[in-house]
C-alpha cells in the first residue's frame, strides 16, 4: 500500500501524532504489479482522501482484519518506527521544558548518568532543570543518613532553594553526588569495622555513681543520674549546662521533647520539667514503688513501675495530666514500656512481654520465650526487640506473637537495646556494646555467626542506657561516664580493624 500524499490523522501537535510517511510499507516492490493495480490504487486513494478521519480509521481497521498474520507483521514493522518518539527532545520544542524535566527527575543516579549521554538536548534538559540537585534533595527528604550528612557537611544550605535565588550550577551537584556516596560507604565501613572517635564525659556524681538514662539531639544530652539529679550537657563542648534537682531518689528514666522533660525516679514519682528553664511544672504521685520506665507521644504517656503496674495518662498540657487507666497483669516489676497508635507493649521481670490495645487499654496477647526476666525492649511497626537477664536478645512479630530470632553473645544481663532500619545496638551488664545486623537477623537463612557486626568495649561498668543514629552511639554506664562513639568523624591515622580500634579521646570533667 502506498500513500499518494501526506494525510494528517489528527490535529494534535506533531510530537504526539506525527504525519504519515509517503514511503512504501515494505520497501520497494520486488515484482511488477499485476492487472490494473496502479489505476485501482489511485482510485482508492482519491476516495480515501475524501473521507473523514473517523471513516478512514474504520476503513483501515476493516482492511487489516482481512489480511493474514504475515501481512500484519509487515504492517507492524512499518508502524513501529513511526510510533517511536524522542519526547525529551520534542517537549522543549513545544515550550514544555518543565514536563521533560519532571519526567527525568524520577531517574536514579545511574539512569541520570546514562540519560546525559543520549544527546546534547537531553544533557541540556538535565543541566538547566538542575536534576542532580533535585535528586539529592529527594534523597535528603527520604533518607535520614542523607539528611544528617547534609547538616553535618553543610551542603544543605544549597538545597531546597528556587531558581531565583543564587545557587551553584548543576555541575556542582553532579560532582557532589559521588562524594556523598563515598561518605556513606565510609560510614558504613566504619560501623562494620568498629572505627570510631570516642569522647568521654565524666559525670562526677557527688555520692552514688552511675548514669541510668539519657537522651540526646544535635545540641544537647540530657542524662538522669543515680545521685538523684538530671544533668544537661552541651553536645558540642560537652560542658554541663544545667543541673536539675528535686527527685529524692535515683533518676531511672526520662524523655524530653521541645517543651518538657519528663522523668521517673526510685522515689516513685514522675516529674515534668520545663526543658528551657528547668522549672518543675508538675509532679505525678501514683505508683507505690520506683518508676522504672516511661514513654510519651501525641498527648499520651505510659509509665511502669516496680509495683508491677502500668499507668496510662492523658497529657492535655504539662500541667494538665490525668490518669486514664491502670494496666495490671504482670507478676513482677514492669521494667520497660513502649507504644504507638495501635499497641502498648510492656516487659517484666516475670519473663513475659504483654501487648495491650492503645485505644481501649485491653489486654491483647503475651509473648513468651525468654528464660529469665526482661530488662529492655523497643517496639516499632510489627517488630519488638527485647533484652533479658538470660543474656539473649529476641526479635518478635507483635501481630502473631512469634519469636523470629534469638541473638546470643552477651555474657550478662542485656540492659538496653535500640534498633533502626539497619542495626540493633545493645548494651549489657558485661560492659559491652554490640552492634547487630538487623536485616540479617530477620532472615532465617542467615547463619547466627554473621549477625554480630562489632563489639565495642570501653565502659568499665555496666551499660545502663544507649541511643544511636546513623553517625554515632551515645551510651551511659555504672562507671559514671557518658561515651560518644562517633563513626563519622574518624581519624584515618593509625586505625585498625581489630575489636577495639585506636581512637581519639576527649575527656571532659564537670
Amino acid at each position: 500500500i502506498h500513500k499518494s500524499r501526506q494525510v494528517p490523522l489528527c490535529t494534535e501537535p506533531p510530537f504526539i501524532c506525527p504525519p504519515v510517511s509517503n514511503g512504501p510499507l515494505t520497501g520497494s516492490r520486488k515484482r511488477p504489479s499485476e492487472g490494473n493495480y496502479e489505476k485501482e490504487k489511485d482510485v482508492c486513494f482519491q476516495l480515501f482522501d475524501q473521507w473523514s478521519e473517523a471513516d478512514q480509521v474504520e476503513f483501515v481497521e476493516h482492511l487489516i482484519s482481512r489480511m493474514c498474520h504475515y501481512q500484519h507483521g509487515h504492517i507492524n514493522s512499518y508502524l513501529k518506527p513511526m510510533l517511536q518518539r524522542d519526547f525529551i527532545t520534542a517537549l522543549p520544542a513545544q515550550g514544555l521544558d518543565h514536563i521533560a524535566e519532571n519526567i527525568l527527575s524520577f531517574l536514579d543516579a545511574r539512569s541520570l548518568c546514562s540519560a546525559e549521554l543520549v544527546c546534547k538536548e537531553w544533557q541540556r534538559v538535565i543541566s538547566e532543570g538542575m536534576l542532580w540537585k533535585k535528586l539529592i534533595e529527594r534523597m535528603v527528604r527520604t533518607d535520614p543518613l542523607w539528611k544528617g550528612l547534609s547538616e553535618r557537611h553543610q551542603w544543605e544550605k544549597y538545597l531546597f532553594k528556587n531558581r531565583t535565588t543564587e545557587v551553584p550550577p548543576n555541575s556542582y551537584y553532579r560532582s557532589l553526588y559521588p562524594k556523598i556516596i563515598q561518605d556513606i560507604e565510609t560510614i558504613e565501613a566504619n560501623w562494620r569495622c568498629g572505627r570510631h572517635n570516642l569522647q568521654r564525659i565524666q559525670c562526677r556524681s557527688e555520692n552514688s555513681k552511675g548514669v541510668y538514662c539519657l537522651q540526646y539531639d544535635d545540641e544537647k544530652i540530657i542524662s538522669g543520674l543515680r545521685d538523684n539529679s538530671i544533668k544537661i550537657w552541651d553536645k558540642q563542648t560537652l560542658e554541663c549546662l544545667k543541673i536539675l534537682t528535686g527527685h529524692t531518689g535515683s533518676v531511672l528514666c526520662l524523655q524530653y521533647d521541645e517543651r518538657v522533660i519528663v522523668t521517673g525516679s526510685s522515689d516513685s514519682t514522675v516529674r515534668v520539667w520545663d526543658v528551657n528553664s528547668g522549672e518543675v511544672l508538675n509532679t505525678l504521685i501514683h505508683h507505690n514503688e520506683a518508676v522504672l520506665h516511661l514513654r510519651f507521644c501525641n498527648g499520651l504517656m505510659v509509665t511502669c513501675s516496680k509495683d508491677r503496674s502500668i499507668a496510662v495518662w492523658d497529657m492535655a498540657s504539662p500541667t494538665d495530666i490525668s490518669l486514664r487507666r491502670v494496666l495490671v497483669g504482670h507478676r513482677a516489676a514492669v521494667n520497660v514500656v513502649d507504644f504507638d497508635d495501635k499497641y502498648i507493649v510492656s516487659a517484666s521481670g516475670d519473663r513475659t512481654i504483654k501487648v495491650w490495645s492503645t485505644s481501649t487499654c485491653e489486654f491483647v496477647r503475651t509473648l513468651n520465650g525468654h528464660k529469665r526476666g526482661i530488662a529492655c525492649l523497643q517496639y516499632r511497626d510489627r517488630l519488638v526487640v527485647s533484652g533479658s537477664s538470660d543474656n539473649t536478645i529476641r526479635l518478635w512479630d507483635i501481630e502473631c506473637g512469634a519469636c523470629l530470632r534469638v541473638l546470643e553473645g552477651h555474657e550478662e544481663l542485656v540492659r538496653c537495646i535500640r534498633f533502626d532500619n539497619k542495626r540493633i545496638v545493645s548494651g549489657a551488664y558485661d560492659g559491652k556494646i554490640k552492634v547487630w545486623d538487623l536485616q540479617a537477623a530477620l532472615d532465617p537463612r542467615a547463619p547466627a555467626s554473621t549477625l554480630c557486626l562489632r563489639t565495642l568495649v570501653e565502659h568499665s561498668g555496666r551499660v545502663f542506657r544507649l541511643q544511636f543514629d546513623e553517625f554515632q552511639i551515645i551510651s551511659s554506664s555504672h562507671d559514671d561516664t557518658i561515651l560518644i562513639w562517633d563513626f563519622l568523624n574518624v581519624s584515618t591515622n593509625g586505625q585498625t580493624e581489630g575489636r577495639s580500634p585506636s581512637r581519639t579521646y576527649t575527656y571532659i570533667s564537670r
